[in-house]
């Protein structure tokens, strides 16, 4: 896809949008995206390709005799004759509209990114210049051993100019990378997966990756059938932040003083303050993550119960959500900050548990007297919203470990879980290394995990899947 708002460079477009504004307050957003992606099958290169695309976001506030009003309209492909129907139908929606209840002043401006007129940051198919090469020989590699390889590598490079009628002016380039591997056997009976979440390709290694699949086959050349049940689990870092972004996601403070979350205390408030986990975990986030880096703004192009048009430009900080086992932190914004007496706690774009012991995912199979070591998760949904019972599905590959060593592969399972109940149970925690999740790396990519092993590990039913 290939849009643009005529020459205008992405500045042009926010300070003409709100020139053009007659509401009594505005806020606008453009992202320009550029991606790059390489895909393979059987061994081969298959299609790559290059797109770029512009969106437009116009927040558009109105203050009346109730209150302040709200409409949000986004667009992409706008050319230079849509912007003022943009931002007059962002004025009708909010004319239109009740008082919004999450109304706030709009944030006073700080200092203006130094980079807000430059250009938008760009990939392109010079990022995979070194990964190509190394991809090539890991495809031999993978003839070699009799095994097939297919995957996925996906570059996006975003930058966001957010500019509001308060006078602020932000930019941030934010790039994000995935690798996903999968390797067959011949009859494709057996199959192991293996992701990477990467900011340009240059720290990850096709031939790693390979080795590791490999080893992975190997494991399944002999197959153990298992019974539902409750089973000691080593849940690799993959898995665990599958688990623990869709928690992260169902932190709003809100809900949970309102009585409806997992985070909701028995007779009323939150949860914040009570112990969590046995183990001395921390959950984070910090916008200078390294490696991990996310936009060190409020950029919120929709309100919800964890997020607010007008907290647009809020200054994000280093954020502990659990500390030492201890619940520190809900989501919040401005006004369910009000609302709930907690402090403000935006939701930001990364997410960070900590506090293990260090031992490799290698060495806590070692010390597996007999359990399961789980590849990933997938099809996750929730049950119930009030204990965050979670169900999904095992997925290429669950092997079986005795007296410290993998005896083979076994079936898949359907799984009934909480991930706060996970956390409180685990016994042991793991290296926290950069993952990428398997269910949710299209919304969240930004994650560092350790394995944690589970003593009873919820194994609901036996499943077929793959």
């Amino acid at each position: 896809m290939t849009s643009s708002t005529g020459t205008s460079r992405p500045h042009e477009v926010v300070e003409r949008a709100l020139d053009l504004s007659t509401a009594d307050g505005c806020v606008v957003i453009a992202d320009e995206e550029s991606t790059a992606n390489l895909r393979w099958a059987g061994n081969a290169l298959t299609t790559n390709g290059v797109t770029r695309g512009r969106t437009l976001t116009v927040v558009a506030t109105v203050d009346g005799a109730q209150g302040t009003a709200s409409g949000v309209v986004s667009r992409s492909a706008v050319t230079s004759d849509d912007l003022e129907p943009l931002v007059r139908a962002a004025e009708a929606a909010a004319r239109a509209a009740g008082p919004a209840e999450d109304a706030q002043p709009l944030p006073a401006p700080g200092a203006a990114s130094r980079d807000f007129t430059a250009p938008p940051a760009e990939t392109s198919s010079a990022v995979f210049a070194d990964f190509a090469p190394a991809l090539g020989e890991s495809f031999a590699a993978a003839r070699a051993g009799g095994r097939e390889l297919y995957g996925f590598a996906h570059h996006q490079v975003t930058s966001s100019y957010l500019g509001t009628s308060s006078g602020v002016r932000l930019r941030h380039d934010q790039p994000t990378g995935t690798l996903e591997v999968n390797a067959k056997s011949p009859d494709h009976t057996r199959s192991a997966w293996a992701g990477r979440a990467t900011r340009d390709f240059t720290d990850v290694d096709p031939a790693e990756l390979d080795a590791e699949l490999a080893r992975r086959l190997g494991w399944a050349e002999r197959r153990v059938e298992l019974p539902a049940g409750r089973y000691e689990t080593v849940l690799p870092p993959t898995a665990v932040a599958d688990l623990l972004i869709y928690q992260q996601w169902s932190a709003a403070a809100r809900d949970a003083a309102e009585g409806r979350t997992v985070f909701s205390r028995t007779g009323g408030g939150t949860r914040v303050g009570e112990k969590i986990a046995e183990l001395p975990l921390n959950l984070r986030s910090d916008p200078a993550e390294p490696g991990l880096q996310a936009a060190p703004f409020v950029v919120a192009h929709t309100s919800g119960d964890d997020a607010s048009v007008f907290d647009n430009g809020l200054p994000l900080a280093a954020t502990d959500w659990i500390r030492d086992g201890r619940l520190e932190r809900l989501v919040t914004t401005r006004h369910s900050a009000a609302l709930t007496g907690l402090p403000l706690a935006p939701p930001i774009d990364n997410l960070v548990l900590d506090g293990g012991s260090g031992a490799s995912l290698d060495e806590m199979v070692a010390a597996t007297g007999r359990g399961l070591l789980l590849t990933c998760l997938w099809y996750i949904r929730e049950v119930d919203p009030a204990t965050l019972l979670l169900t999904g599905l095992t997925r290429d590959g669950v092997y079986l470990v005795e007296d410290g060593e993998v005896v083979g592969a076994v079936n898949n399972f359907r799984f009934n879980e909480s991930p706060v109940d996970v956390l409180g149970r685990a016994v042991e925690a793991g290296r926290t290394e950069k993952t990428l999740p398997r269910e949710w790396n299209d919304w969240f990519t930004r994650a560092a995990m350790p394995a944690l092993r589970i003593p009873d590990f919820n194994m609901s039913s036996v499943s077929q899947g793959v």
